[in-house]
């Protein structure tokens, strides 16, 4: 029983000793820190290692992202091999990817409608949100228009690679395949657009 009582005593003394109520301006004890403490800089953070004091550096000329490569040239570029001009359809190999030709076209109106109807509008006329903005961008071109009708798919892919005039690339935001898939898209639009017209004119 005393022992008992001891063990008890004890084990207040202790617990009240841990709860002095003091506030420490010392860091917790980690005994195993691995990570938790690396050296490493904070984004935008300055740096006097680098010349120019920055430390977020630029990849090194020709780097290729391990995420985003394409073996394929063709595919990756919308140019034949031998870069004498653009491809002039989808690549098969993009339908075979995506689940078939309808499916590729479903995901590239999917794609098409996030990343281009801001300004394109989802029929593809030029007359988007950012469009339409007063004393904002030039009128935009249709995709209807029968220059765009003509051009190559790999000229369709390059501009939405490389972008052109006030049009941004959008290689960051869009994947290869689904760059495609909106190419194949936008040629279903203008089939639609064209047999629409035919129709009229009847």
């Amino acid at each position: 029983m005393n022992r008992l009582l001891l063990t008890a005593g004890l084990l207040s003394i202790c617990g009240v000793a841990s709860c002095r109520g003091d506030v420490s301006e010392e860091p917790p004890i980690h005994l195993q820190r691995n990570m938790f403490s690396q050296e490493r800089y904070d984004p935008q953070a300055f740096s006097p290692f680098f010349e120019d004091n920055r430390s977020m550096r630029s990849p090194v000329e020709g780097t290729v992202s391990r995420e985003h490569y394409e073996a394929d040239d063709t595919i990756a570029t919308g140019r034949f091999a031998d870069n004498s001009g653009y491809v002039l359809t989808v690549p098969t190999a993009i339908a075979a990817r995506l689940g078939g030709p309808d499916k590729m076209v479903q995901r590239g109106q999917e794609r098409f409608n996030i990343y281009c109807t801001p300004c394109h509008d989802k029929g593809g006329n030029g007359r988007g949100t950012v469009a339409r903005v007063p004393n904002g961008f030039a009128k935009l071109p249709s995709l209807h228009d029968a220059r765009l009708r003509e051009v190559p798919d790999g000229q369709l892919f390059a501009t939405i690679t490389n972008g052109v005039r006030m049009m941004p690339s959008y290689a960051a935001q869009v994947p290869v395949n689904d760059r495609w898939a909106i190419v194949a898209y936008v040629r279903a639009l203008q089939m639609s657009q064209g047999a629409n017209n035919d129709q009229g004119k009847k």
